[in-house]
């Protein structure tokens, strides 16, 4: 069975606080949305602003393969506005719950149908293709829904979708009213899932095994409070878990992880790196028992190829690491200590480990360096000075010390902040002595407070492309930001070294 891909990311995922988008930047996710190979995009709301619907019409005309969709309330003036965009094909909406009904509307449940019927009736006058809501469908009472639902039918609408507006449903009750309402209708029904008690995308594969033909999903499952289904893990349960029947869909799973980063990056919402799927720690392994069990089989610890989805398998050292798992991270540089070797540089990781230290690829290296006396696997780029000044109505000043290779260099620079002068600073000295630049530059606050921490993820670049990063977790931006950037400098170095060591260069 092909189940649809409904992807509303440019507007309930764009409901989440803090996100506001311009039309540029939803044209371009609209892009990537369609790339991924979505059925239909909810565009927008066209109503709100004048800005949304500008955004709303520039999709509807990109000339995408996907259906464009905007979403318009039960009245005359939202339909014309999406009408006016370009639109095609409207999602139009009426509370049905009484809670609803009563604190929110003040309307009758009879109210509440005629409504629903003429708005459906007067878009389909407008030549509109209409898909109907009964937000808070699952609080409406049961009776109610389906009545409400049979009349939005007989008016003429096309599509009918069935919202868990505060997520509230278990998927036994989704898959009972998901029943109700293709008896009642005999219309291809969709399912709109919200995350309030972690059962979005359980509730939306319920529907979908209940008879339903789509679901409304978001990139990361962003959208107000908890959050929507999340597409990525949506599409990978259906494609790979065990049903009675096989679903399928047009994702290009190839793209899931692409995708993600993308959506996270423009809209400013950090993917949580144990989410399933895109999280960064989603291929991730540091047990010894995990590692061993992967090398061998990667089925053993991970239910899919992370290939699958755009994503790569990797191992972290630290104090539940084996040496299974330290061999295989230091093959990767081309070294192969022996057994006895492996077993001391573990040591010394797990008594990093149990200090509460975070051990990188550079101090691996360097841990290896001295247990094999190797003097080529050590840390080749050191802080040895640094200092920043600014304040109001003075730029920005950066002075800089680094030792590389055993020898001292100096550099000094302005930026628009403090961050900006010191990378600028590094970046004199390394883009001149070791060809590395600066690619990208991420923070991200984990904590909240007057002691709040941030991370500061670094990608950088050597001038044969090649590419590597680094993280690194403070309480001060500013020397956060250095020390990721010093560890990224590291880490292409030493790569680059080794392989040429390897190569025989």
């Amino acid at each position: 069975m092909k189940v649809r891909i409904f992807d509303t990311t440019l507007r309930d995922g764009e409901q989440t606080p803090g996100i506001a988008l311009t039309p540029d930047q939803k044209l371009a996710i609209a892009q990537k949305l369609d790339e991924l190979g979505v059925d239909a995009i909810e565009a927008g709301f066209p109503i709100i602003s004048d800005g949304e619907k500008k955004a709303v019409k520039e999709i509807a005309h990109a000339g995408l393969r996907a259906e464009v969709c905007g979403l318009a309330r039960t009245e005359k003036k939202d339909i014309d506005a999406a009408v006016d965009s370009g639109l095609k094909y409207i999602h139009t909406f009426i509370a049905t719950s009484d809670i609803h009904l009563k604190y929110k509307l003040n309307l009758t449940r009879e109210q509440a149908v005629t409504k629903a019927v003429e708005a459906v009736e007067y878009a389909k006058s407008r030549g509109l293709q209409v898909e109907f809501s009964a937000e808070d469908a699952t609080r409406t009472d049961r009776e109610f829904l389906k009545k409400v639902f049979r009349a939005v039918t007989d008016a003429g609408t096309d599509r009918i979708d069935i919202p868990d507006t505060v997520g509230y449903s278990t998927p036994q009750y989704i898959a009972a009213i998901t029943k109700d309402t293709i008896d009642a209708t005999h219309l291809p029904v969709s399912v709109h899932c919200h995350n309030d008690f972690g059962l979005a995308v359980a509730n939306a594969i319920s529907g979908i095994q209940a008879g339903a033909q789509c679901a409304h999903v978001t990139i990361n499952g962003i959208g107000e409070r908890a959050g929507n289904a999340s597409l990525e893990e949506f599409v990978m349960a259906l494609q790979c878990l065990q049903f009675d029947n096989k679903f399928e869909t047009n994702i290009n799973s190839k793209l899931l992880y692409e995708t993600s980063r993308y959506v996270s990056k423009v809209v400013g919402v950090q993917v949580q790196p144990n989410k399933a799927i895109v999280g960064e720690n989603a291929f991730g392994h540091e047990s010894g028992i995990h590692t061993h069990g992967v090398l061998n089989n990667p089925l053993t610890y991970e239910p899919i190829s992370p290939e699958l989805v755009g994503r790569t398998r990797w191992f972290q050292v630290g104090k539940h690491a084996g040496a299974h798992g330290i061999s295989a991270m230091l093959e990767e540089y081309g070294i192969q200590p022996s057994k006895e070797q492996t077993h001391e540089i573990l040591e010394q990781v797990k008594k990093l480990g149990d200090q509460g230290k975070h051990v990188t690829d550079v101090e691996l290296l360097s841990i290896t360096g001295e247990v094999m006396h190797q003097e080529g696997l050590r840390r080749l780029v050191h802080l040895t000075g640094f200092s920043v000044s600014t304040g109001m109505g003075n730029m920005p000043y950066a002075f800089v010390k680094l030792n590389i290779e055993g020898k001292d260099f100096i550099g000094t620079d302005y930026g628009v902040g403090p961050v900006d002068a010191s990378i600028n600073a590094i970046q004199k000295i390394t883009g001149e002595i070791s060809k590395v630049r600066i690619k990208e530059y991420k923070l991200d606050s984990i904590s909240g407070g007057s002691e709040a921490l941030c991370e500061v993820t670094i990608k950088v670049e050597d001038s044969y492309g090649n590419q590597a990063s680094a993280k690194s977790i403070g309480e001060d931006i500013v020397i956060t930001s250095v020390q990721a950037m010093i560890d990224g400098i590291n880490r292409i170095m030493l790569k680059k070294i080794l392989k040429q060591k390897n190569l025989g260069l």
